[in-house]
């Protein structure tokens, strides 16, 4: 048996286009054009890619985009001051702090201090909070995909075995709780979790999300089931240039499992897609209008 290759590119694009679309019904009956606001600290080079991309795709979904480039050695009652400004600027509806950020700044105090209204990354304790008690909020943006991704191959997750591998606030908690959501029954691992392999072998979902390269095997899978690649690893290849890799083993596992994402064009596809999701959602959520159609 052979996977059936998740298509996160494909998925992502036709969000994109859903996403679009709403943003015109909202300018056409409210005149207000949703607004993302993302802040970049200092030149990291992944970092400035993620940025590119996320501002061509909000400009792409007839958003307004707004780009923040600070030094690294920024001051921190800086950083502050330009989250403050954004936070009361009516025409930013979504503000993302891109991270990393440098060791000199403290990031909880930086996330903290954005508008949980207008927070798209889904990292401020309000929203955290409220994800984990089972309220409406906005929810981070890899999970977010993770389980559009997972409804592109199952319709409902209700009663579903799924295991999520990693504990990240970014990725592994919050997944949890929409798993929850989703009326499936979860079991949260992660790199110390004792006979993972025989964890992940009762799942019927299998979440990788625990930054470490093809650590999911082959013989962990149950045969059918769906594996989620959230990993990105550089490894370097035979012809002198990095490759990537995710967190599963692709060619053992595609060889038992029913569905799989690729690394790349899987998740990472999804995340930016999942932002324009949450920006347009906060944008009509402030303004007290009814929930988008995506």
């Amino acid at each position: 048996m052979t996977a059936r290759i998740i298509d996160g590119k494909a998925i992502a694009a036709e969000l994109r286009t859903r996403v679009a679309d709403e943003v015109a019904r909202v300018q056409r009956t409210h005149g207000l054009t949703p607004g993302l606001a993302v802040v970049l600290v200092g030149n990291d080079p992944a970092s400035q890619v993620y940025v590119r991309s996320k501002h061509k795709q909000t400009q792409a979904a007839g958003m307004a985009s707004f780009e923040h480039v600070l030094p690294a050695d920024v001051a921190h009652d800086e950083l502050l001051a330009l989250i403050g400004q954004l936070n009361r600027d009516a025409r930013v509806h979504g503000i993302l702090v891109q991270l990393p950020l440098p060791k000199s700044l403290d990031t909880e105090t930086i996330i903290n201090a954005i508008d949980p209204a207008k927070d798209v990354d889904g990292l401020h304790p309000n929203n955290a909070g409220r994800l984990a008690g089972g309220f409406a909020a906005l929810s981070p943006c890899t999970p977010l995909g993770c389980i559009i991704l997972t409804r592109s191959v199952h319709a409902s997750l209700e009663g579903m075995n799924a295991i999520v591998i990693g504990r990240s606030n970014l990725v592994g908690r919050p997944l949890v709780q929409l798993l929850l959501n989703e009326n499936a029954t979860v079991t949260i691992a992660h790199s110390r979790s004792r006979d993972l392999a025989q964890l992940c072998a009762r799942a019927d979902l299998v979440y990788a999300a625990v930054g470490r390269p093809e650590m999911v095997r082959g013989d962990w899978i149950k045969p059918g089931a769906t594996v989620i690649d959230v990993g990105i690893n550089r490894l370097p290849g035979a012809d002198g240039k990095d490759r990537l890799v995710g967190d599963v083993a692709f060619h053992e596992v595609s060889a038992v499992a029913g569905a799989i994402t690729p690394v790349p064009g899987g998740v990472g596809q999804m995340t930016v897609a999942c932002l324009l999701v949450n920006t347009l959602r906060a944008a009509c959520a402030i303004h007290g209008w009814p929930k988008p159609a995506v």
